[in-house]
């Protein structure tokens, strides 16, 4: 089944075939999450969520999870046997386990790591033809908020693969709140992070309205703004003042990796997000 599944992304290089794999490997990491109480608990959110059941066209690297109530002493570690018998259910080996954090955190991190030698998986032929590493792993990185910022909403999606199953993730005004909080306040210092950008454009060309109350709940939880509420004017200056401190050169750069067609990138400048940015809308 593996096989015919990275048929299906039609990868043309090795790092099309591995992008695939580890998509893969995060539906499957679901299904094992979905077959006990976790979704009861915990939502998904992030790149990855938009990318599997929202349609963003770039491949995403983690998974991220936020509790629906906070819950200090949350961990990961009882969902990892069902995890693993899934992967060990497809003919795949992985490990998982806990970072080990020297200062606590309200993230609970894990590591999912593939054991699985490529030619297990596929046809000798393939791994040849795209000159894949046969013994190269992929890593992905699961997080819980254990505290997360509230007010906001979610909805059941279903997956087909590997078999049919719902999972609860944020809705898109909400994960549209969650991206531009990161973007605004990410504390990367002179690094940029692209996919931010690339994220925000695609929100606001499909018209997605910003969760604004759950975003106020981030910023104010992150420390990043004091005052009592935010207004759709106050955001918007906020994403002014980013724009015009941002290379953009940096944003290309970093997203690049991550998709498949570059063309788009090139109307990409600081006068184009200004565009953008005034077409943003907000849940009323």
């Amino acid at each position: 089944m593996i096989r015919e599944w990275i048929d299906t992304y039609e990868p043309a290089n090795e790092e099309e075939a591995l992008s695939a794999l580890r998509e893969i490997m995060q539906e499957i990491a679901l299904a094992g999450l979905s077959r006990t109480d976790f979704f009861k608990k915990a939502a998904f959110y992030g790149g990855t969520a938009l990318r599997i059941f929202y349609g963003l066209n770039r491949y995403s690297e983690d998974l991220d999870f936020s509790l629906l109530a906070v819950e200090d002493k949350f961990s990961l570690a009882p969902y990892f046997q069902t995890i693993q018998s899934e992967f060990n259910s497809m003919g795949m080996q992985v490990s998982l386990r806990s970072e080990n954090k020297i200062h606590k955190t309200p993230i609970e991190s894990a590591f999912l790591k593939s054991e699985t030698l490529w030619k297990e998986l596929v046809l000798e032929d393939v791994v040849e033809q795209l000159g894949i590493r046969s013994n190269k792993n992929i890593k992905i990185k699961i997080e819980v908020d254990r505290n997360p910022p509230l007010n906001f909403q979610t909805e059941e999606k279903l997956l087909l693969r590997p078999f049919s199953f719902y999972v609860k993730c944020f809705d898109l005004s909400s994960l549209f709140a969650g991206k531009i909080h990161a973007l605004l306040f990410r504390k990367w210092k002179n690094r940029v992070k692209g996919r931010d950008w690339f994220d925000m454009e695609w929100y606001i060309r499909k018209g997605v309205s910003l969760n604004l109350e759950h975003f106020q709940q981030r910023a104010q939880d992150s420390g990043d703004w004091e005052k009592p509420t935010v207004s759709r004017e106050e955001l918007l200056k906020l994403l002014r003042n980013k724009i015009e401190s941002t290379s953009i050169d940096k944003v290309k750069a970093d997203v690049r990796p991550f998709i498949r067609n570059m063309e788009p990138l090139e109307i990409w400048s600081p006068q184009y997000f200004l565009d953008l940015t005034d077409l943003l809308k907000v849940e009323k």
